[in-house]
């Protein structure tokens, strides 16, 4: 009803207006003809405007947020009132006062028309902070549409301290233009000599804000460099959807993953889609990382169902609510197993029958797994054999095994068992190739992915909370960083490629098979992450907070591999993905070596397990003492692990020890 009652309201309005532009058009065409005469122009004028508003919906429109539109509309509604009055003169034999005057009557009409609403809309912003309140001074990396709205976001908000007080752009031909009145100053190359400039005028600004959403990796660490070097704070803009004409702005910290993430690799979806909808997907370690990344994007492409398994009990329950809440209309099921337990594991795979099973159960801490060997192996080695035999068993389409960098030339426990599970699915895989049925086993290698548990970067931010010093183990170390959005949507790219959801990935990985490896980008210092991570906080590295170096640990690299000496990368179709091609073992020959791992692990026999692992893997070069340099052709790890993401044995608790730490 108060709807209905503001269109009455703005009709009335807007007839007023007309009635009143009719005889000051007159006047304007004819000023010796009078004013208001004859009487009937007021009324004429108003049932004019009235018809001729009505394609543009004049009456409805709010004028509290009258914009570009609005005023077109206007312009159109004058000009048709305008034609309509004109040509009702001539109909009644009413003389024109002039050959100009319905032109004069339409821009008369928008005048007054567009005046009332852009007065009434100035008159509904609301009071600013105040005239004695101090602004700070802020500078926008930008300049373009996202820019412009922000600026039009903080003359909305009447509670922003934030006054814009210049722009930075990208092109070249920016300089020296502005926007809603603010100059560009220079470009984004150019940032340092500008504040420098700024700083020598006394103007230097009290923050950054970015406002270009793309502006990731390389280029905003260079942002953050010379904001940095004179000591103004960066912040980011929240998403411009956030924006809106009520709401308040409020800026947020860059993250982390701003500053390492490269641009986002685009994705078939609908060839993921393809490979998911209407097929049973069971993923193993669902409640970690990967494995609850997984789940989140399997549930998005309409699976039949969806298995949650995980060894832990709170971490699968995690991910269960946040299902049940995101999409409770998908049928899922939540299993607590062991996939150690070849039995278990064989009996609900049986019953549940899985299409499509995505592996990320693992145990992925190198010193952790250093210290508890048989648990490593148990779980990676045989934990990856149990679950591939008993999807095998169960008549499932695919596996797809989540792997790691730290696979290649592996200095560690870790490292060496994820590369027999490698091992065992890539000869598997082959076998079904050639007899043109059975299990499809699809690896998927990457490095470390930001915020995994464990992993680096959750351990820093304690760090920071507690004030300091944050540990790096080795000056030189580097790695691969991925986000995990990221990472699992390349699984499940490099998973439909594999299968031949597209057409390009019928022959993509060869008769010999081959290992999908996701383009992580160049590595990463951890010494510049630490540096990275304290300036975010507002914090000055080594001198608000220390950095201490502690010595590699045991199976730790300097520097981590993506692929072997003697496996080049193979391009793919698709962007971010590429394929190696290790040497090939036999199927049988790598199941009764692994039985044997698993056999040796649980007599308590961890050297004898070793043993048995280093013939099945004669790359490992196992670095028992963490000294660079030893027991690894390439150096490296930082405090992250590999991307198999299960926490504990299938993804839930940390390893019972089994066996004290192997000496040299």
């Amino acid at each position: 009803m108060r709807s209905v009652n503001r269109i009455l309201v703005n009709m009335l309005l807007d007839g007023a207006l007309a009635a009143v532009a009719a005889p000051i058009a007159r006047w304007l065409a004819d000023p010796h003809g009078g004013l208001i005469h004859p009487l009937w122009f007021l009324a004429g004028g108003a049932i004019t405007l009235l018809v001729g508003g009505i394609p543009f919906r004049m009456p409805q429109q709010y004028w509290r947020f009258s914009g570009i539109a609005d005023l077109l509309g206007i312009a159109g509604g004058s000009v048709i009132s305008a034609a309509l009055f004109a040509a009702g003169l001539v109909l009644t034999g009413y003389m024109l006062p002039s050959i100009t005057f319905p032109i004069i009557h339409a821009l008369t009409l928008l005048v007054l028309l567009g005046g009332l609403r852009i007065v009434y809309r100035l008159s509904q912003r609301r009071p600013s902070a105040g005239l004695g309140v101090v602004r700070d001074s802020v500078l926008l990396i930008g300049a373009d549409e996202a820019a412009d709205l922000f600026l039009r976001a903080v003359k909305r908000d009447a509670e922003s301290r934030m006054r814009v007080s210049g722009l930075i752009g990208h092109a070249s031909h920016q300089p020296g233009r502005r926007i809603q009145g603010v100059p560009i100053l220079g470009t984004v190359r150019e940032l340092g000599a500008v504040l420098d400039r700024l700083v020598a005028r006394g103007k230097r600004p009290d923050g950054l804000v970015v406002t270009d959403p793309d502006l990731r990796g390389e280029a905003l660490a260079a942002v953050m460099e010379a904001a940095d070097r004179v000591g103004v704070p960066v912040r980011r803009v929240p998403n411009p959807t956030a924006l809106s004409p009520a709401a308040r702005v409020e800026l947020r910290p860059v993250a982390i993953e701003d500053l390492l993430n490269r641009p986002q690799v685009p994705l078939d979806r609908e060839a993921m889609a393809a490979f998911v909808r209407g097929r049973r997907v069971l993923v193993t370690g669902a409640g970690g990382s990967i494995g609850s990344e997984m789940a989140r994007q399997v549930a998005a492409l309409d699976p039949a169902e969806l298995v949650l398994l995980d060894n832990g009990e709170y971490a699968l329950w995690q991910i269960e609510q946040e299902l049940d809440h995101l999409v409770p209309s998908l049928l899922r099921r939540t299993v607590i197993a062991d996939v150690r337990d070849a039995e278990r594991i064989a009996a609900l795979f049986g019953a549940l029958r899985p299409e499509l099973v995505f592996h990320a159960a693992a145990l992925k801490h190198v010193p952790m797994v250093e210290a508890n060997p048989g648990e490593g192996m148990l779980t990676n080695a045989v934990g990856t054999l149990n679950v591939a035999d008993a999807a095998r068993a169960a008549g499932a389409a695919a596996m797809v095994l989540i792997s790691t960098d730290k696979a290649v030339n592996p200095s560690s426990l870790m490292g060496a068992s994820k590369r027999a599970a490698e091992m065992y699915c890539q000869a598997m895989d082959i076998v079904a190739r050639r007899a043109g049925r059975g299990l499809r086993c699809v690896t998927v290698r990457f490095g470390n992915v930001l915020g995994s548990t464990g992993s680096v970067v959750p351990l820093f931010r304690r760090q920071l909370e507690r004030g300091g010093p944050l540990t790096v183990t080795h000056a030189d170390m580097q790695r691969y960083f991925m986000t995990v959005p990221e990472a699992v949507g390349l699984v499940l790219e490099a998973s439909a490629l594999a299968t031949g959801h597209e057409a390009a990935g019928r022959d993509a990985l060869g008769e010999e098979g081959g290992i999908f490896v996701l383009d992580m980008g160049r590595p990463v210092k951890i010494v510049d992450l630490a540096r990275q991570m304290i300036r975010l906080a507002g914090l000055r590295p080594e001198i608000d907070v220390p950095i201490r170096f502690t010595g590699l640990r045991p199976g730790e690299k300097l520097f981590e591999e993506l692929f072997h000496g003697r496996e080049p990368p193979v391009p793919t179709p698709h962007a971010g993905l590429l394929i190696a091609r290790p040497r090939v073992a036999d199927l049988d020959e790598v199941r009764g070596v692994i039985a044997g791992i698993g056999a040796a692990c649980r007599a308590n026999r961890p050297a004898e397990a070793i043993a048995l692992l280093r013939h099945l893997v004669p790359e490992f070069n196992h670095n028992i003492s963490g000294v660079p340099g030893e027991g690894a052709p390439s150096e490296g790890t930082p405090h992250e692990g590999g991307p198999g993401e299960g926490t504990g044995r299938a993804g839930g608790q940390a390893a019972v020890i089994d066996a004290p730490p192997l000496a040299s």
